[in-house]
């Protein structure tokens, strides 16, 4: 059993850093680099990078919205267009970076909400899936399964990683909890290493109303902004152990 490791990583500027990304590098198998607006620079997109390939951990895009101070997780009046080259925008930026430095970018993961506008537009996803194809047929696109932004994904002629978020909660149709209402965070390491747990060996999570829903994913993302982010990516990388797997960067995981 084979399972990717990643995490949402430099999402600091300047000298503001969120966790510490050089002891997260350590532990996960996939970096998904915040690309410049909702976090990030180019300082801290080039150290990420050049992190990555000392450590053998796969570089993927990570873009956002244009907002700083909501950390990219409020929903703006962007247009589609607008949309499409902000992400192209931030994708280009990251390949140009990672080129630079001998790194080839291997996947695309959208942040917050853009992901989340993204992911319920047919229209939108798939204008999105057409300009990253444009740019590179090669990249994988993560997403969670049976999502739009998978199906989309998929259509395009893209290949797809869908995820399970070890620190999120879902409900009992298998979605998130939004965001700021309570429940959303699993911050506590028993309750993480339960579920990772019953992830790997059942393929389901138990829903935040004690339903069992299946999770089909390869790989499982820890947000490096969580509290204790770097104890809980270690639990999760310990349990991927602890049931007979290897954690591997998902341009091996889907060769």
């Amino acid at each position: 059993m084979k399972v990717d490791l990643n995490s949402d990583m430099g999402e600091g500027f300047g000298p503001y850093r969120l966790c510490d990304d050089e002891a997260m590098m350590d532990i996960v198998t996939s970096a998904n680099i915040a690309c410049g607006f909702h976090a990030g620079d180019p300082e801290t997109m080039a150290r990420m990078v050049r992190l990555a390939r000392e450590k053998g951990v796969d570089v993927g895009a990570h873009p956002g919205l244009p907002d700083r101070q909501g950390f990219g997780r409020r929903e703006l009046p962007f247009g589609p267009d607008e949309l499409r080259q902000q992400m192209l925008f931030q994708l280009g930026a990251l390949i140009a970076i990672a080129k630079a430095e001998g790194v080839t970018v291997s996947h695309v993961s959208f942040h917050a909400a853009m992901g989340n506008m993204v992911n319920r537009d047919p229209a939108l996803a798939a204008a999105m899936m057409a300009a990253i194809r444009a740019v590179d047929p090669d990249l994988i696109v993560f997403g969670t399964a049976d999502s739009i932004i998978e199906r989309a994904a998929i259509e395009a002629g893209l290949k797809t990683l869908t995820l399970f978020l070890a620190d999120r909660a879902y409900d009992a149709e298998g979605k998130l909890v939004p965001r700021g209402k309570q429940g959303d965070l699993v911050k506590d390491e028993s309750a993480v290493r339960s579920r990772v747990r019953q992830f790997l060996l059942d393929g389901t999570v138990t829903a935040i109303d004690g339903a069992v829903v299946p999770m089909r994913a390869r790989s499982i993302l820890v947000h490096s902004d969580t509290p204790g982010s770097l104890d809980l990516a270690r639990i999760v990388r310990s349990e991927i152990e602890a049931a007979g797997g290897a954690v591997t960067p998902v341009s091996k995981l889907l060769r």
